[in-house]
């Protein structure tokens, strides 16, 4: 018999789970608790930890998570979510801050309830971030009041105190600019891609336009005509019977055709040559000489041979310790410890987690009756009781996560500043001591670009007039914190570079992974993992003004497709606050840059996990390769 728990507080969690796992239409959801922001990553949820006392603030606010992440299990569907989400970070913030609204207000449709429930949370939060406290419509976050006001015109409930403060800070410029589409809010309610359209142009009204990226409908629009035209002009020819004609005679006298087509390319190529003696004699070279071209210029990326940089002078790949001496790098470092100080005690839990995972692997195993390796003690007595007996040798068995190296590529861009760029770095900071005490070494990497909108490149660009199509224009920065054969407690300081002013600037995602992707390559090393941590999609200004909306984020997705497509890197990626799932195969994308640490956790743990179906349960994968 089970013995039953002395916590008070198990029966209410286990009820809670399982009203979640219903209100969420998901039997197989896995709901578990912890001092870790709460989240959920495709059938695990993490809820906030209810301790024995069981509060009646801790009660509320585990309910009212569970029911808003429950609402948003059930009515949202990431790859229509994907398909609408613009590349731009503002627009992007108010996109998925009324999707969060609308599945809430879907939700107290139909449970009335939760409504409740998630009142509580919402007030939580409120207070956390001091909206209470906020008298300018400037310091507000404008996302945060859009997708009050889209909660509250969806169910007509007053929001809490907090968030009543942000949305009514914002509320008449949102309703002046977008009142008309603002009507139509209840018809699109249940149709997540009718709100999806109805979100975008909310964000066009709000005048952040530019930052919608390409329409997703009239993409679609433009496949149907192409393809119709397709059609059309396949159909012309048979109206001459001209074609048909030729395929005929063809059938009938194939050896006739042959000779024709072979007749038709040699009289052309005699054209050719009589061309070219014509048009410059004094270009005829001495006999046995053979003309020297110069040879074709060597594609800037492996993935898309097309892709055209303007310039690569200016780039640099740059270590940390070159851009601030030893003093201001340990300043930095120290400043990055304080600011994350009340973070250290959860990411210590989870490194010593991911030890103990890698170390349960780790543990020896041995194959006995060998003809040479280690000498059997254990076997020695048999040979002193008869001499006869022959030696008896054991070899230790290769763990399967050994000779392997991990690369932690880290979006340095400006959107990273504040608090999600401190916990990347003292994540790769935990990781990596973790990691290296099992053996396993890391190389640790950032990219970002030296400058704001331009740089050299561009004032080069703008000094030979502006030519049409200059594909990328800036100047990159790619930055080594730390490589492979580097122990930490000797760049341990680097990462605090991160933390220094004006450092952060433009994000070009493609050849950041295509550089990291040839550095771990060339690694000796059996077994290579690179993970990819960034809050959103390539942005630089000064390319996208001049090139195709989607010029790097194209680039990006034809990077991601050699490297998984050679399969030489096992690649994975963690999104914050940002849905990378439409770039990359195994991906999860977090809320709250506090949830970094778990996800970067469990996803290498995941990797090293010796059960196919567990590792692929973790990573997010239906069925185990």
């Amino acid at each position: 018999m089970n013995k039953p728990s002395d916590n008070p507080a198990d029966p209410f969690k286990k009820a809670l789970a399982n009203a979640t796992k219903v209100m969420a239409d998901d039997a197989d959801l896995t709901v578990s608790y912890s001092v870790d922001p709460a989240g959920i990553s495709g059938d695990a949820m993490r809820l906030p930890q209810v301790s024995r006392r069981m509060s009646r603030e801790e009660v509320l606010i585990a309910r009212g998570t569970a029911d808003a992440l429950a609402l948003r299990h059930k009515f949202h569907d990431a790859s229509t979510h994907a398909r609408y989400a613009p590349p731009g970070d503002m627009a992007r913030d108010l996109y998925e801050a009324m999707e969060t609204a609308r599945c809430e207000a879907v939700g107290a449709r139909e449970m009335p309830g939760t409504a409740t429930n998630i009142d509580a949370k919402i007030a939580q939060d409120a207070t956390r971030l001091g909206f209470e406290q906020i008298t300018n419509s400037a310091d507000a976050p404008l996302p945060a009041a859009a997708g009050y006001l889209i909660r509250h015109l969806a169910t007509g409930r007053d929001m809490p105190p907090g968030a009543q403060n942000v949305m009514e800070l914002w509320r008449g410029f949102i309703e002046e600019q977008a009142g008309g589409t603002l009507e139509n809010l209840q018809d699109t309610l249940a149709d997540q891609t009718e709100f999806a359209r109805f979100a975008r142009r909310i964000i066009e009204d709000l005048g952040y336009g530019d930052q919608l990226g390409d329409d997703p409908d009239s993409a679609e629009d433009d496949q149907e005509d192409d393809a119709e035209e397709t059609g059309e002009e396949q159909e012309e020819p048979d109206s001459s019977g001209q074609d048909d004609s030729d395929e005929e005679e063809a059938e009938a006298d194939p050896e006739r055709s042959q000779d024709e087509q072979q007749d038709a390319q040699q009289a052309q190529v005699s054209m050719d040559e009589m061309s070219d003696e014509d048009m410059d004699e004094e270009t005829e070279l001495p006999e046995g000489e053979a003309p020297l071209e110069p040879p074709a210029p060597q594609p800037i990326s492996d993935a898309d041979p097309n892709y055209i940089v303007y310039n690569t002078e200016h780039d640099e790949e740059i270590r940390a310790e070159d851009l601030a001496d030893p003093v201001e790098l340990e300043r930095l470092r120290a400043y990055l410890d304080q600011q994350l100080e009340p973070l250290k005690g959860a990411v210590s839990r989870l490194a010593n987690k991911l030890q103990r995972r890698l170390q349960a692997q780790q543990s020896r195993s041995w194959e006995f009756d060998r003809e040479e390796g280690i000498l059997d003690a254990g076997r020695l007595a048999r040979v002193v009781a008869n001499p006869t007996t022959p030696l008896s040798f054991k070899v230790e068995k290769d763990t399967e996560f050994r000779d392997t190296v991990v690369t932690l590529l880290l979006d340095n861009s400006g959107s990273m500043r504040g608090r999600p760029i401190s916990i990347a770095a003292i994540c790769a900071d935990v990781l990596a001591r973790t990691l290296e005490r099992c053996s396993v070494k890391v190389e640790v990497l950032g990219f970002t670009t030296r400058a704001w909108k331009g740089g050299q490149s561009r004032e080069k660009w703008l000094a030979e007039g502006r030519p049409q199509l200059p594909g990328r224009l800036n100047d990159l920065r790619h930055i080594i914190y730390k490589s492979a054969d580097a122990p930490m407690r000797r760049t341990r300081d680097n990462l605090g570079l991160m933390m220094k002013e004006g450092l952060l600037k433009e994000n070009i995602d493609g050849e950041a992974l295509e550089w990291a992707h040839k550095r771990i390559v060339a690694r000796k090393e059996q077994r290579k993992i690179l993970m990819v941590i960034s809050d959103g999609a390539p942005v630089d200004d000064s390319t996208l003004s001049v090139n195709p909306a989607n010029y790097l984020e194209k680039h990006l997705r034809d990077v991601i497709a050699m490297v998984e497509r050679r399969k030489q890197v096992e690649l994975l990626a963690i999104g914050i606050g940002h849905d990378v799932t439409r770039y990359y195969e195994r991906a999860v994308t977090i809320t709250d840059a506090d949830q970094l640490a778990g996800a970067m956790t469990e996803q290498l743990a995941a990797l090293f996990d010796s059960d196919p179906r567990a590792r692929a349960r973790m990573m997010g994968i239906r069925k185990a390769v």
